[in-house]
Order: structure tokens, then C-alpha cells, then sequence
């Protein structure tokens, strides 16, 4: 086949008049190119040619395979075993997750320390001897007593009434630990499920890159790629299949994680059934401080705290107020009685005591009670503060990503989709190369991944607020009179604010 190529360079650039020869050379020679790189090197790992593309067709003539579009819930409509809801796992967690027990448990023992606190004390039984001798002429006393201490001033009612604090305390304690459970549970089935997403987009994502691998190691037997070109292609292939395989790994460990939360660590793993992309959670800022603010059980707690401080106080006034002790008994009186020789017999003993205030007045524990009443009513408002500064954190991680999932979703990938589709386009009318059609897909895949990444954090923030920053399952109720423990009511860590596009980009 003659060509001229002096005539067609003046038409055409250096660069297309190279390709068109090469064109030329695969149509017009039978024999087929064979890759020297190739044959001089192993084919690497995972990689496989793309399927209905020969040895001898040319990379930049391949007709563009069906379009590869990013699949949201491809995994679900895999799936041969039956999806798995979040409403089943919150099922399996009221039934296994063993901090609700705990919490059952814990109201239990509050509702009897209650019970308690307001029995009488037990009378006490006992002997009693006078004067007692032996001999002839016998004589001394000899008998029983009853003793009892009859509480005064209502003190039993004023115990019974701070143990019933305790006892409210911990089925506020019981409302928050299924609170947590089920934001637990719940943030880490969404976890869950955009891990599949992720699974599934950076598998789609390292076909991609295996292709664009191929196709380049071809285009530099046709010395239209350098060797350059073909490392930075291989360099990014194995970069996203190592991304793909830790995503798996990363898929496995969320799934650990809800099945620990649910309390059911041996269950055996299983797609996910959910929507990302929709029904996520739409939260007003100053709302939702506000309600955090005001209506988390910890915040409930700590004003039950208070009150059951004033119950305290008014106990502790109280207990200035002294007892009786009451005594009685009968004795048998051994001694003759008169120059009749018979023992006197049976005498009555009858004792009535109270302890007199004068240098205990109990002024030391009211003092005390005072102070923790002071303290707790400070601690209500520590604990609403507190809360407002943990959550402002997470809602603005919330509002960076929702940000994100909103121009992702309207402007990035729709722009993202038209340039791939305009890049497929020009390649079927041989004005771009197929290695550009394939590096513009890979990049609206790691949009895709960012986009995933979003809607994640969306949901798992967004669900954190929703329950009051109440987020590990499987940390035990406290006890009454343990639950101001800072730490443990407002639980969510410091995240970093490095929420955005960049953050977000895919890693290995």
C-alpha cells in the first residue's frame, strides 16, 4: 500500500498523521502487532484483556464498549440471599444487645434500694438477769425484753423519696441506653451499606483502570505511548485494585462492627438492603442544638440529679430529729417474798429514751447536701453547654457533607457524565483517543466514590444528632449516682472539621 505522506501532512498534524498510518499499517498488513513489552514482561495481576478487543485491533479503533455507568444498589440486585433491613437489626439488638438488660437491670436494683430505704428497723429480742445468785436461798431476776427504735420526723419518707430520684434516674438511664443502642446500630448499618456502595464503584473503578492499563501498554507498541505513560497507567491500575481489595476489607470489619452492636457477633454476613441517595436525614441548625440542648436524656439526668439533691437536703434536716427507744420486758423475781416461802414472782419492766441534739445536729451533712444541690444545679447547665459544643462539631461535618451530596448530586457528576459522554462521543468519530474516553470515565467513578463518601457522612452525622450524640452501643448503663460522668453522657470525639472534596478523595 503507497502512501504519501508529504501530500497528507499538509492536512493533517504530525501527531494524527502518525496515527493514521498506523491505522493504515493494521488494516492494510495482515500481520498482527505483538506487544514487545508484552513478551518481555508478565502480565500483571488482575489484569485481562477486555473482552471482544483482539491482539491485532488497534487501541485508538475500538469501538466504545456499552457505556459503564456508576451503579448505586447494584449489590442489592446481585444479592441472592434475602436483603437484610435495618428494621431486622434493630430487632436483633432490643433482643441480644446486652446493655439493655443491664439497664432493666439497673432499675430493678433502684426500685428495691427504694423498698428499702423506707422499712422499719427490726426490734431487738434479748435476756435480761439481776442480782442473780445461787444456793438455798436462790433470789436475782431473771426474764426477756423487746427493744425497739421508732424513727421520728418522717425520716423513713424522706430516705424513701431520695431513693425514688435514684429510681427515676435509672429509667432515664434505660430511655437513653436504647437511644444509644439504636443510633449505634443504626449508624453503623448505614456504614454498612456504603461500604457495599463503595465495594461495588471501586470494583467498577479497577476494571476501568486494568483496561486503560492495556490499552496504553498496546499504544506503545505502536510507539504512540512512552514508557512513561505506560508505568504511570500500570502504576494507577495496581493503585485501584489494591483501593478495591481494601474496600472489601473495609466492608468485612463494618459488617463486624454492626453485628457486635446488634449483640450478635457470630451472625453471618449479608447484603444490606437501603437507599443512600435518599430519605437521609434534613436537620435546621439552631434546631437542632436547641433540641439537644434541651431534650437529651443527659440533660434529663442532670436535672434529676438536682432534684434528688434537694430531696438530700430536706433528708439530711431531718435527721437532727432524734428517735425514741422503747424498751419493755418481763422478769422473774426470785426473792422471798415476806416470811411467805414463795418467790415473788413475775415484775414488768417498761424504758423510754430519746438522744437530746444538743452537739450533733446533723449541721455537717446539711452543709454538704447544700453544696452538691449548688453543684448539680451548675452541672445541668455544664451539661447543656457541653452538648452544644460536641454537637456544633458534628453539625457542621453534617453540613459540609450534605453540602457536598447536594453539588455533587445537582452540578459535579451530571457535569461529570456530559464530558464522559462528549469525550465517548468524539472517540466514535476518531477525533479523541479511547484512552482519553477511559481516563474521563475513570474520573467520573472517583467522583462517584466522593459522592458515596458524602452521603455517609451525611447519614452517620446526621443520625448522631438525631440521637443526641448518643453513639456506642455497647458501653454499659451507669449505676445511680454515677450517671454525671461527663465523658459518658456527651460521648461523640472531637472530629476534625476537614470535611470537603479533597477529604474525601479516594485512598488506598
Amino acid at each position: 500500500m503507497n502512501l504519501n505522506l508529504s501530500h497528507m501532512q499538509k492536512g493533517l498534524t504530525a501527531k494524527w498523521a502518525r496515527h493514521f498510518l498506523t491505522i493504515a499499517l493494521l488494516w492494510g498488513v495482515g500481520t498482527p502487532i505483538v506487544s514487545v513489552r508484552a513478551a518481555q514482561e508478565p502480565q500483571m495481576p488482575g489484569m485481562q484483556m477486555p473482552a471482544g478487543q483482539t491482539a491485532t485491533e488497534h487501541p485508538s479503533m475500538k469501538k466504545p464498549a456499552a457505556r459503564a455507568f456508576p451503579r448505586f444498589r447494584q449489590a442489592q440486585r446481585d444479592a441472592h440471599e434475602k436483603l437484610f433491613t435495618l428494621e431486622e437489626a434493630q430487632e436483633i439488638a432490643r433482643e441480644k444487645n446486652p446493655t439493655l438488660r443491664q439497664a432493666e437491670a439497673g432499675i430493678k436494683a433502684a426500685r428495691a434500694r427504694e423498698q428499702q430505704a423506707g422499712l422499719l428497723p427490726n426490734p431487738v429480742v434479748g435476756y435480761s438477769g439481776d442480782e442473780i445468785r445461787g444456793g438455798e436461798t436462790g433470789g436475782g431476776k431473771q426474764g426477756f425484753f423487746v427493744e425497739q427504735r421508732i424513727i421520728m420526723g418522717g425520716k423513713l419518707d424522706k430516705a424513701r423519696a431520695v431513693f425514688a430520684k435514684d429510681a427515676s434516674l435509672a429509667e432515664i438511664e434505660a430511655e437513653e441506653q436504647k437511644i444509644r443502642v439504636e443510633t449505634a446500630v443504626k449508624m453503623a448499618f448505614y456504614r454498612v451499606l456504603a461500604a457495599q456502595e463503595l465495594t461495588d464503584i471501586r470494583t467498577q473503578l479497577a476494571q476501568v483502570a486494568n483496561e486503560t492499563a492495556i490499552t496504553t501498554q498496546r499504544l506503545g507498541n505502536t510507539g504512540q505511548a512512552d514508557e512513561t505513560e505506560i508505568l504511570e497507567a500500570e502504576l494507577q491500575a495496581h493503585r485501584l485494585m489494591l483501593a478495591q481489595r481494601m474496600q472489601e476489607n473495609t466492608l468485612r470489619e463494618e459488617w463486624r462492627s454492626l453485628a457486635a452492636a446488634m449483640g450478635d457477633p457470630e451472625m453471618e454476613r449479608a447484603t444490606v438492603a437501603g437507599d443512600l441517595e435518599h430519605g437521609w436525614p434534613e436537620l435546621a441548625d439552631q434546631e437542632v442544638l436547641d433540641a439537644i440542648a434541651k431534650n437529651s436524656p443527659a440533660v434529663r439526668i442532670a436535672d434529676a440529679t438536682a432534684m434528688k439533691n434537694a430531696a438530700e437536703i430536706v433528708r439530711a434536716r431531718r435527721e437532727a430529729i432524734p428517735d425514741l427507744r422503747v424498751r419493755g420486758g418481763l422478769l422473774y423475781n426470785n426473792e422471798l417474798a415476806g416470811a411467805v416461802p414463795r418467790a415473788t414472782g413475775w415484775e414488768g419492766t417498761a424504758e423510754v429514751g430519746v438522744e437530746i441534739p444538743i452537739f450533733n445536729r446533723n449541721q455537717g451533712n446539711v452543709a454538704a447536701a447544700r453544696a452538691e444541690g449548688d453543684r448539680a444545679k451548675e452541672e445541668k447547665r455544664r451539661v447543656a453547654l457541653t452538648l452544644r459544643e460536641r454537637a456544633g462539631v458534628v453539625l457542621d461535618q453534617y453540613s459540609n457533607a450534605r453540602l457536598m451530596v447536594e453539588q455533587y448530586g445537582r452540578e459535579i457528576l451530571p457535569r461529570a457524565r456530559k464530558a464522559y459522554e462528549l469525550m465517548e462521543q468524539r472517540h466514535g468519530e476518531m477525533l479523541a483517543s479511547y484512552p482519553r474516553v477511559l481516563e474521563m470515565q475513570r474520573r467520573w467513578f472517583e467522583l462517584h466514590t466522593e459522592y458515596v463518601a458524602a452521603l455517609e457522612s451525611v447519614w452517620t452525622n446526621g443520625i448522631a444528632l438525631q440521637g443526641f450524640l448518643l453513639t456506642d452501643g455497647l458501653e454499659a448503663p451507669a449505676r445511680p449516682g454515677e450517671m454525671d460522668r461527663p465523658i459518658r453522657e456527651t460521648n461523640v470525639p472531637m472530629p476534625e472539621r476537614t470535611m470537603g472534596p479533597e477529604s474525601n478523595a479516594p485512598r488506598p
